[in-house]
């Protein structure tokens, strides 16, 4: 493997790792170990603040309402500096989710997504992200059905 395949295997570790860290194991700490001090994300989901603590923020809300929370990645493509995956997160609603309140039965919530992230210094500095938030609230029973 040359210097270039390897950054590139190295790139997508770091996602990989972060996503499975914060998302997946609900490490909060995560924020700590992969977003650089000065990380900026450029699409924050659900109006977070778009800094380490929105995304600080937006694993524990995922995490305490669907305790099972996890991301499966379908796709990761690095070129550069930029690496991008093509997602699928689900988890079972136990507690409030983004004012929903917890069903009787259990609900399954999914979202779909593509983030793209950039590294440098082996961190993660800035993401994009293109998420199904209407999915979400429409199954959370916040925004109306598909016609």
């Amino acid at each position: 493997m040359n210097t270039s395949e390897h950054t590139l295997t190295s790139n997508k570790d770091i996602v990989r790792g972060f996503i499975d860290a914060l998302f997946t194991k609900g490490d909060l700490g995560a924020v700590d170990d992969y977003l650089a001090e000065d990380f900026v994300n450029h699409d924050p989901p659900f109006g977070a603040p778009g800094d380490r603590e929105g995304m600080r923020a937006a694993g524990a809300l995922f995490r305490s309402a669907c305790p099972d929370w996890h991301s499966e990645p379908h796709q990761m493509i690095a070129e550069g500096d930029l690496v991008v995956e093509h997602f699928t997160a689900t988890g079972t609603q136990k507690a409030e989710l983004l004012g929903a309140p917890a069903p009787a039965e259990d609900r399954t919530v999914r979202l779909r997504g593509i983030n793209i992230f950039r590294i440098r210094d082996e961190r993660i500095v800035e993401q994009w992200c293109r998420l199904d938030e209407l999915g979400v609230l429409r199954q959370l029973g916040l925004a109306p059905a598909q016609a």
